[in-house]
């Protein structure tokens, strides 16, 4: 039984190609692209809850509760180490800590592709 309600969503597994410009600036995406993003226009204001993980750490209740300013914890990465980047807790990118301005920022150096069941 088909849904007339619903469009058929697009197919957001296909490769995106970037055409160069014709100024020589940065490359754009190629027409058929561009149109599916528009499609998507109706779930660009959905908001989703984004994390970025410099490491992890366990500890007992009772250390926990004596953690105060100053504090030191030792986590599970080195120094220079990629940080994970969580949307809506899944693993979607592996980045590094940038400094931007007087604040903290994130750049993605890897994306990770996620396997459908």
């Amino acid at each position: 039984m088909s849904d007339d309600k619903n469009p058929p969503l697009p197919d957001l597994e296909t490769d995106v190609e970037l055409v160069p410009s014709q100024d020589g600036g940065a490359p754009e995406l190629e027409a058929d692209a561009a149109k599916s993003a528009a499609e998507l226009e109706a779930v660009f204001d959905v908001p989703v809850h984004v994390s970025a993980v410099l490491g992890r750490t366990r500890m007992d209740v009772g250390n926990l509760l004596r953690l105060g300013p100053g504090t030191i914890l030792e986590l599970d990465r080195k120094v220079g180490e990629a940080i994970d980047i969580f949307v809506n807790n899944r693993l979607v990118a592996r980045g590094e800590v940038v400094l931007v301005k007087d604040r903290l920022g994130v750049t993605m150096t890897e994306i990770i592709k996620a396997e459908r069941a």
